[in-house]
């Protein structure tokens, strides 16, 4: 329903015309149960009208809406056609034309200059296979965005990085909570996956936090919250309390597909399948299977990830963006051998972001670019066959294990939310 068809009923006052209202996304995308729980809506809502509720962990109204449209606007599942964002290809001759840039060095916001979207890769400046020297403990593949992180931090060109870290609630364990890590200790706690999305960019409010006052702030997410901060760094106005204009630098970690918590940690694992997973270590997707491994090494679930589609979020099948093609950099497993990652260099800082960190990495060619392409094409006939979906029917779109793998090959990793 309209929002000034209800505004009507309430009042009778005759809307404005021109006006778009929360209530048209509560309807289109979060009743709908297409939202991607990526809190755009909330980053971009210039009164701060919109919260999080507590029971569900999704946008609602918590005070009066001023009918602006921009949540409506920046939403990937509402306005935002994102992909209307993407660079071009890059040349072959490595120029950074056509990419991502500032207008002025003064500026705080950027220019997207975009282009029909194209095959392959996106815009690569340059692409590897890397591992951390280091690894923290806990890092789910080569502990790359963790190095890069830190190498960023202690060079002075971040003061903090939005991440995710374990829930510090004991009754949410294995939940994944968005938090700006503001040392490297802070950075090493938050590495590995979580396969639950957090509202991510609702955190760029940051006045909890002890930064200075004009603050640098890298954004590690999933290509929706890439293309959210993307799209509102474009724009050029204050967006209320969230400060989009503080974030210097964007990781994408390649995703395919994320999950709610409930329905996967608590519902399918715990309840279902009997699996304690105050004790389990570490949950991968991997060749087309979950994992979910105790502290002692025992493996608690291997079992084909289509088992577990019923948690996953119905909005996730509309995306065709797996590469995360507007970022800095994009990060994770496709294409490199197990243990290593795979680093896509798509912008001038990214290049930058990478060097500073090189004493930090072991760093060689990809293993099977090729694989990344094949995924990446998977993903588009997975979000075109969505769109051909009536949205009320609810039905999962699978996919076969051994389409899977003939996408992206028996040594390759597919995880949903890629390497921290």
């Amino acid at each position: 329903m309209k929002a000034y068809r209800i505004r009507d009923e309430i009042n009778g006052i005759t809307e404005p015309p021109g006006k778009t209202w929360f209530w048209e996304l509560e309807a289109g995308v979060i009743n709908a149960d297409r939202c991607v729980q990526c809190g755009t809506c909330v980053a971009v809502c210039p009164s701060n009208s919109i919260g999080i509720a507590e029971g569900t962990m999704l946008p609602e109204l918590v005070k009066m809406c001023t009918g602006c449209s921009l949540c409506w606007d920046f939403c990937p599942r509402g306005g935002f056609r994102y992909e209307a964002a993407w660079p071009p290809a890059t040349p072959s001759t490595g120029s950074d034309a056509g990419t991502v840039e500032r207008t002025d060095p003064a500026d705080p916001y950027w220019r997207i200059t975009g282009a029909p979207p194209e095959d392959g890769l996106g815009a690569v400046l340059e692409s590897y296979a890397a591992r951390a020297s280091v690894r923290p403990e806990g890092a789910q593949d080569g502990g790359v965005v963790s190095a890069l992180l830190m190498a960023a931090l202690a060079a002075g060109d971040i003061d903090g990085a939005l991440v995710t870290r374990p829930s510090d609630d004991p009754a949410e364990p294995w939940k994944g909570v968005a938090h700006l890590a503001t040392t490297g200790e802070e950075i090493a706690a938050s590495s590995g996956s979580f396969y639950n999305q957090t509202m991510a960019l609702a955190e760029l409010d940051l006045s909890r936090y002890r930064l200075p006052p004009r603050p640098r702030i890298a954004v590690v997410g999933t290509p929706c919250e890439i293309q959210a901060v993307r799209a509102m760094q474009s724009r050029g106005w204050p967006t209320g309390a969230h400060r989009v204009d503080a974030v210097v630098l964007t990781v994408a970690l390649l995703c395919t597909k994320s999950f709610d918590y409930r329905g996967l940690m608590l519902r399918l694992l715990r309840d279902e399948r009997g699996v304690d997973i105050e004790r389990v270590a570490k949950v991968d997707v991997i060749r087309g299977r979950l994992i979910a491994e105790y502290r002692d090494g025992e493996v608690a679930v291997d079992e084909p990830v289509k088992h577990f589609h019923g948690a996953a979020l119905k909005g996730c099948d509309e995306c065709a963006d797996f590469l995360g093609r507007g970022a800095d950099l994009s990060v994770g497993s496709v294409g490199s051998m197990d243990g290593w990652s795979s680093v896509l260099v798509r912008t001038a800082r990214g290049r930058s972001a990478l060097s500073a960190a090189r004493g930090r990495l072991d760093l060689r060619d990809l293993d099977d670019p090729g694989a990344l392409a094949r995924l990446d094409a998977l993903d588009k006939k997975v979000a075109f066959a969505s769109l051909r979906r009536p949205f009320d029917t609810g039905a999962p779109l699978f996919i076969d294990y051994e389409e899977h793998v003939r996408c992206y090959g028996s040594t390759d990793r597919s995880p949903v939310v890629a390497d921290r």
